[in-house]
């Protein structure tokens, strides 16, 4: 039983890096940013900024931040508007973040 819920657990928050992935890059590509504009402001490597948004690396949350910050969008719009799924993700988050602290 723990190693369903521990893949289901996984599931959700691989799930949830998909779903930030993807709208960085749509914020990114509705200013018209270039990935190289935006690895160049952001301190990355066009590389890196590539292997992010085709899902070959997962960003930490330094990166993301770093994103966020040279697109000037609040971390929070990577989120579902939904309550209930905004909720889950800062849950997830925290218990991400507080196992690094």
């Amino acid at each position: 039983m723990v190693k369903k819920e521990k893949f289901e657990h996984e599931r959700e928050i691989n799930n949830q890096i998909k779903q930030i992935i993807q709208r960085l890059r749509e914020e990114r590509e509705k200013q018209g940013i270039s990935q190289m504009d935006l690895s160049f402001k952001a301190g990355l490597s066009q590389n890196q900024v590539n292997y992010i948004e085709t899902g070959k690396r997962t960003p930490n949350l330094n990166t993301i931040l770093c994103i966020c910050k040279v697109l000037q969008i609040n971390p929070a719009v990577l989120f579902e508007s939904n309550d209930t799924d905004r909720q889950q993700a800062r849950e997830i988050i925290i218990r991400l973040v507080s196992k690094f602290l």
